[in-house]
Formats: structure tokens, sequence, C-alpha cells
């Protein structure tokens, strides 16, 4: 069944998302042959959930069946005013506030309940970051932004700073068009990656380099190789995204649940390395970090002080 845009564009809006694409689903052949390499390569680390459903994260029909579009969501985390004491850890921007994937889901639930009630009984299912769903490459052929050589989507007018969300459904629509890429000759992102991640021509990422990957999702001890490379960043890292020249363009976001936690941002290193499990519960809940559990957060902070 091909229905309208309008009346999904006008609710997407209404949820407070910034853009929104559709693409026509189908087989992602170039990107399965990229995604193969890139595993071969072990750029992938210890992240082995990669390698696993290879089919439903390359061709969207066999993750739902009868798939005929993926419509592509973003929404904004950008915080340029958060600013952290000397003597405290870096936080990426995107953990400082409440977990995107509760807020994003339950945005997302909410759209999905308002098709379920105009077209009845429709295939339709949301993915926020949390399934075998390729959101940039979607992102990408839906016209949200380009994927730069740093790997993430970027917007010419919104810069980086947002998280992405895909539903697929059996709807059909008038889709929406990619953009050009504008990375052009820029190299500003691989030059300032302290530890290399970013392979030397850009669009390829060694994930077991990213300091991101390190403090996240790395369970094992950090090669000591990476010690002076660091920072102090101790749950993500934003450099690839804080030297890229389109997001002078990023707009501060206006979802209240992504504004800064005090009780995070202003710990030392040293109030991280003392923490209590009651402190630690306080900070972390609905919190990204809470990924990382305790003992690898204070695994972080060791490795930088």
């Amino acid at each position: 069944m091909k229905v309208s845009n309008s009346l999904i564009y006008e609710k997407v809006t209404q949820l407070g998302f910034d853009q929104i694409g559709i693409v026509k689903a189908q087989k992602l052949d170039k990107e399965a042959r990229q995604l193969e390499e890139w595993l071969n390569k072990n750029y992938n680390g210890e992240m082995h959930y990669m390698e696993r459903y290879f089919d439903l994260r390359t061709d969207p029909t066999l993750l739902l069946p009868g798939c005929k579009s993926i419509i592509v969501l973003s929404l904004n985390y950008d915080q340029p005013k958060v600013k952290f004491k000397p003597n405290s850890p870096k936080i990426s921007k995107y953990a400082v506030g409440k977990d995107y994937h509760k807020v994003i889901k339950d945005k997302s639930k909410q759209l999905i309940a308002y098709m379920r009630n105009l077209y009845g009984d429709i295939q339709i299912r949301g993915f926020v970051d949390s399934g075998p769903v390729m959101e940039r490459s979607w992102a990408e052929k839906a016209g949200i932004g380009w994927n730069g050589k740093n790997t993430l989507n970027i917007h010419p007018k919104r810069g980086s700073y947002y998280f992405l969300c895909c539903i697929l459904t059996d709807l059909e629509f008038e889709y929406t068009q990619s953009i050009k890429d504008h990375c052009g000759t820029c190299k500003r992102c691989i030059e300032a990656c302290p530890t290399s991640a970013i392979h030397q021509d850009g669009y390829l990422l060694d994930a077991a380099k990213c300091i991101s990957y390190l403090t996240i999702e790395l369970k094992t001890k950090i090669p000591e190789e990476f010690r002076p490379k660091m920072e102090t960043w101790a749950f993500g890292c934003d450099i690839c995204q804080e030297v890229c020249p389109w997001n002078r363009f990023s707009k501060p976001t206006r979802v209240e649940e992504f504004a800064p936690n005090p009780d995070l941002i202003n710990l030392s290193l040293s109030d991280w390395l003392e923490i209590s499990d009651e402190t630690w519960n306080k900070v972390s809940v609905d919190s990204p970090i809470k990924r990382a559990g305790k003992e690898n957060f204070q695994r972080n902070i060791r490795f930088i002080v």
C-alpha cells in the first residue's frame, strides 16, 4: 500500500525529530561486501556481535518480511556548552544526559502507534541502535546526510551530532534522495585522531583502535600502547566530530532529556576512583555510561590518570 508522506512528516515534526528521510528497502550488496572486508580485517575488535546476523544486517526484507520502506529519523544531541572541570574525565556528548535508547524508543513507539492507527494492520518495526540494522547506510541513502571520512553521517546544515532511528515497514512512500558528499579534500578528522583509528584516506574505521571502542566496547585490558593517546577520555570520544568543519553549523539540542547531568560531569578523577556503589547507581541510572559498568569505567579512569 502506497501512502502519502505528509501525515508522517507532520507527526515526526510533532514528536521533535529533526530530520526524516524514506528509502526503498533493498539488499545492501555493496555495503555487504564492505562489511565482510571490515570484519575480515578484525576492525571490529571484540565486537563479535557484528559478525552475527550478517544476512539480516544487509537485507531488511529478512529482518521484516514484506518490508518495502525504511523511514530514517535523526535527533540532535549536541551540547556545545557542556564543560568538564580541569580535573574531571571527558565523557562523550551523547552520554552526558539520559540514555538515548529510551528517549528515542519512546518517540518511535508513538510514531508506530500513530501509523497503525492510520493504516491498520501493517508490518512495522523500529530500531534504535539495537538490532542488526545498518543505520548509517540507510541514513545516507535517505538523504539524512552523507557518511563522511570519519564514517559518521554528516548533514551540511546540521553537522553530525545526532542519533539515528530506523523504522522498517511494508508501506510504500515517495522516496527521498541522497545528498552529495561534501568532505572534499579535508582530512581534519584523520589527522586529529590520536590513535590513528581512521584510515589515511578516510571512510574506513579500525574500531579496535578507536577511543570509543576502547572505553565502552572493550571488556578486557586496554592495550598499553594507547595510554599516551587517550587524553582524558573515560567514556567515548568526540575528537573527530569536534574538528569537523561542518559541526560549526550544529545547533544545541532541544531535547531536555539530553541536558548534562551535573552529578555526572562534576565528578573529578579521584571521585570516580573512589565512587561507592550507591553513588554509581545514582549517576549511571538512565545513563549510557551504565553500559560500561562500574568496574570498566574505573578501569578507564585508572588508565588515563
